[in-house]
């Protein structure tokens, strides 16, 4: 069994940053797709950002290129997520999800394995 935990949400002001931080236990997670989803009160789950542990490819969404960082510690069965210049619509709670796989995938019904979600609030 897989257990996923996020840590590093917290309340920010717009145009600060954060780093979120998502660690796997229960199996090495070095071939697999873990990834980053939001979810805003009375919005869907969204797919924020994915990374392939083996080869370090990586996946965005539109609303977060170039704002966001999504990298991995192996040794560590660790990923990040980089969140610079956040706008008050990035608050949300955020979500760690894994999935043994090699395409990335920007589907949450792909992702068998999920944390239970860390707060992130962006003041304006």
């Amino acid at each position: 069994q897989v257990q996923v935990v996020e840590s590093g949400g917290g309340l920010v002001q717009a145009g600060g940053s954060l780093r979120l931080s998502c660690t796997a236990s229960g199996r090495n997670l070095s071939r697999w797709v873990m990834g980053w989803f939001r979810q805003a009160p009375g919005k869907e789950r969204e797919f924020v950002a994915a990374i392939n542990t083996n080869i370090g490819s990586t996946s965005y969404a539109d609303s977060v290129k170039a704002r966001f960082t999504i990298s991995r510690d192996n040794s560590k069965n660790t990923v990040y997520l980089q969140m610079n210049t956040l706008k008050p619509e990035d608050t949300a709670v955020y979500y760690c999800a894994a999935v043994p796989r090699v395409i990335i995938t920007t589907r949450a019904d792909d992702y068998d394995y999920w944390g239970q979600g860390t707060q992130v609030t962006v003041s304006s």
